[in-house]
């Protein structure tokens, strides 16, 4: 069944305002197989309605085992193709690009970047979010007198391998280039929409060094109470506050595009990109929630203005501050590694299928996984469980089980894990959610979908706008102080149209199926050891 979007105007006026946005997203449009990809969209701001977009494939690189890098560079360049292609289809549908109003950034949180910013070249390869290097780093951190409840009082984080501040510890540990470019005060810190927004605000030549809350919240050096750097942290991680980026809300202007097409065009909207996608799902009230299937899995609920701090595995972030003089608000958030990332695995290193949509089709030819249950811990287990030296496997294999079998357990393996965090959510809320909105490449799978309804027995609910993380940016780009083009105003926004999956099997099955897997959950764990310093250099 196809839905549309319900406009405040009946169609495209060639003078209305429109917001161009590039989003640094895992999976973009009906691509659910996790590529790489770098995308460039443009909405109507009057109609919130997708006109054109443009997205490139980003080589993501594996050194060594557990490590995961990207290009900075490499990443900056496909920004600038994204727009140029943007517009160049923008002027073959007759739309005037001098209508595009304002940019919005939506990106992968907690990937890190450090540069020099009298050049403007990285001084190392982004270490991407999944990346596992710095366990050894963590395991010492933990085991000091501070240690994990320091950090989570005031950053709302665990001590983990997955947040921003170990990676750079990592980096001016071990790399020299970084090593002097901060001792002759030339390196620069930020995840990518920090690197993005200097290098396209002028870089060396006066490019603006800023982020916003939602990214700077993923750093683990972040006070999400005073909503600054905490001088504590930094002292703990022993990270030089001088090369980290001032801290902005979502929805101001940061700075205006010194080249190419859109040169002159503001910068005024930026988000990580689960927040981004909370803002264009509209989960502006308090106990909303949305989940995004991606590369991996977001779970996120909009508590309000109120700090909820997890007793059950869950992190406490910032959500969006849509305005400079705007309150901030806060969400709680399950975060789950591997998702779409499993289809990936598949494909590439088992040879199961060939494309994304092969997994549905092998998953309805049988319609069970047969008693098989796969946990894809291949980066350790995220919410509830925190456990990096969990390893994936799969299990309850008999001579029975076939590829269509694993396919169905792949699949299973993602709503089970959002059922893990959703009832950690629920159990700190202190209420049930009675539905659940979703969104991501992985939500075109109508058996995933349906899976997902009857593993949470709630409904899920699939909105026809499949950009929500797009929209959500170019939403605080637009309504930005001295923009003005989108009103965020309730009486203001887009009714939309969704398609909802209602459960279809019995409570009682749903229970035996998730009690069994969280069986299989715990086989996982405790598999591989981390290793301390120690360890690897030896008593010295």
């Amino acid at each position: 069944m196809v839905f549309v979007f319900l406009s405040t105007l009946d169609c495209f006026c060639p003078c209305s305002p429109v917001v161009f946005i590039y989003c640094r997203l895992f999976l973009v449009r009906q691509i659910w197989l996790p590529r790489r990809l770098l995308s460039a969209l443009v909405f109507n701001s009057k109609t919130a309605e997708l006109l054109s977009h443009h997205q490139v494939e980003i080589k993501q690189e594996f050194p060594k085992e557990g490590w995961v890098e990207q290009d900075p560079k490499e990443i900056l360049q496909s920004v600038y193709e994204c727009i140029e292609k943007t517009c160049e289809k923008l002027e073959e549908l007759n739309i005037d690009i001098s209508n595009i109003k304002a940019i919005g950034i939506s990106n992968q949180r907690e990937t890190t970047v450090i540069w020099d910013k009298n050049t403007g070249e990285p001084l190392y390869n982004a270490i991407v979010w999944l990346d596992l290097r710095t366990q050894s780093t963590v395991a010492n951190l933990g085991g000091t007198i501070l240690g994990n409840n320091f950090i989570k009082s005031k950053t709302g984080l665990p001590l983990s391998t997955y947040f921003s501040a170990v990676k750079l510890r990592w980096l001016l540990d071990n790399v020299e280039k970084v090593q002097k470019a901060v001792e002759e005060d030339r390196a620069l810190f930020g995840t990518i929409d920090s690197w993005l927004i200097w290098s396209l605000t002028g870089g060396p030549k006066g490019g603006v060094h800023c982020t916003d809350v939602t990214n700077a919240s993923r750093t683990m050096l972040f006070n999400i109470h005073s909503l600054q750097w905490d001088q504590e942290l930094c002292q703990f991680f022993d990270i030089p506050e001088k090369i980290l980026p001032s801290v902005r809300s979502c929805s101001e202007i940061y700075g205006l595009m010194k080249s190419g097409a859109l040169e002159g065009v503001p910068i005024s909207g930026c988000l990580g990109d689960q927040s981004a996608a909370l803002v264009g799902q509209m989960c502006f009230q308090d106990g909303q929630a949305k989940n995004t299937y991606g590369t991996g899995c977001f779970l996120l609920c909009n508590t309000g203005r109120k700090c909820v701090f997890s007793d059950h595995g869950l992190l406490t972030t910032v959500a969006y501050q849509l305005g400079r003089d705007k309150p901030v608000y806060y969400a709680l958030e399950g975060s789950v590694a591997i998702a779409g990332a499993v289809v990936r695995w598949l494909r590439d290193n088992l040879g199961i299928i060939t494309t994304s949509d092969e997994i549905e089709k092998l998953a309805k030819q049988v319609g069970t996984s047969y008693g098989c249950y796969f946990v894809p811990a291949f980066s350790g287990l995220y919410a509830p469980y925190w456990d990096p030296s969990a390893r994936g496997i799969i299990c309850g294999l008999t001579q029975f089980t076939n590829k269509c079998h694993i396919a169905f357990a792949a699949l299973e393996a993602v709503c089970f894990q959002t059922r893990e965090i959703l009832d950690a959510m629920n159990r700190d809320c202190g209420f049930s959610l009675r539905h659940l909105q979703v969104d991501g490449g992985m939500t075109n799978n109508k058996i995933l979908m349906q899976l997902q309804a009857d593993i949470l027995y709630i409904p899920v609910v699939k909105p026809s706008m499949p950009e929500t993380t797009a929209l959500g940016a170019a939403m605080a780009a637009g309504a930005a102080e001295g923009v003005n083009v989108w009103s965020l105003e309730p009486k203001d926004l887009s009714a939309v149209t969704v398609e909802r999956f209602e459960p279809q099997i019995n409570a009682e099955e749903s229970e035996i199926r998730f009690s069994t897997w969280k069986k299989a959950v715990r086989k996982s764990m405790g598999w591989v050891k981390t290793p301390s310093l120690a360890d690897i250099f030896g008593n010295q």
